[in-house]
């Protein structure tokens, strides 16, 4: 399946940016595309259902790769195809990559460029056929981090916004999600490429979001592996924990094996199948 259309995420010049244009790199293994690195201009892929079987739901899909990477073909496209054959609207979002080179603040690039995929959806629902009190985001691994990071963030503006559109999710998905920046508990990887090999003392509370859920946190959905070696499922409990104490709706489903990425071996209709029912459940789908 192709995106309908791919756009530049700012119609304008891009914020938090310098003049240094990187060029960006193209993964491929035998013709195909893998995913991107070296990302300096952010791109929203919009993939539209069937207007017959359209829920009026959409999901911006962030997705993972360590914030050095985007795996946009097993965490992006094949997601979107899954998402449109259940008439929810899918939005790939191939954001920045922090980068001292390209940014003046490399921590908050990608929030901006999640915030602004989630502005830009609001703006054309009309013309997308949505409902603008069903657009959820989406991540995965790092891309997890970004999508949590925009659920809990959400009422500062990293982004202009003389428009004033609103940018809480209406939902969040999680799948192994890099939740935390705290030594320990985090993704070194993540955690160095987004906040640098010393990040300050403010830095790391503020990107830890399991410390940044309030009862305004949007409902979610949350899926991991106990034998993690990568991220590990304790990043995805503390948020649940956080979620519950909030009283916010969410669900965890927790698996024994698989590591990191293992919905990625199995059916993707297979693992996303609960996903489905309790996006239905919850009133998103239905």
């Amino acid at each position: 399946l192709a995106a309908q259309q791919t756009i530049p995420l700012y119609s304008s010049a891009i914020p938090n940016s310098t003049a240094y244009q990187m060029k960006e790199i193209r993964m491929e293994r035998e013709g195909q595309l893998l995913g991107f690195r070296s990302i300096s201009e952010p791109t929203l892929a919009v993939y539209l259902p069937d207007e017959k079987i359209a829920t009026g739901a959409a999901v911006v899909i962030c997705p993972g790769g360590g914030y050095g990477m985007e795996s946009y073909r097993l965490e992006g496209t094949i997601i979107a195809d899954a998402f449109v054959k259940k008439g929810i609207l899918a939005f790939i979002l191939k954001y920045r990559l922090p980068s001292d080179s390209i940014m003046p603040d490399k921590s908050i690039g990608p929030l901006q460029d999640a915030q602004q995929a989630i502005k830009t959806v609001r703006q054309h629902t009309e013309e997308w056929k949505l409902n603008p009190a069903k657009i959820g985001i989406m991540g995965f691994s790092a891309g997890g981090h970004l999508a949590s990071t925009a659920g809990t963030h959400f009422n500062k503006s990293y982004i202009p916004n003389d428009e004033n559109v609103s940018f809480r999710p209406d939902f969040m998905i999680l799948i192994y999600p890099v939740i935390s920046m705290k030594e320990g508990l985090t993704h070194g990887g993540s955690r160095t490429n987004l906040l640098g090999k010393s990040p300050s003392e403010e830095q790391i509370p503020l990107f830890s979001n399991e410390l940044q859920v309030n009862a305004t946190t949007p409902p979610t959905w949350i899926t991991h592996t106990g034998d993690e070696t990568v991220v590990p499922v304790e990043n995805s409990i503390r948020f649940y924990q956080e979620l519950i104490r909030n009283k916010v709706p969410a669900e965890m489903h927790l698996y024994p094996a698989g590591n990191h990425g293992f919905v990625l071996k199995l059916p993707t209709d297979e693992w996303m199948q609960p996903l489905f029912e309790w996006m239905q459940k919850s009133g998103i789908t239905n």
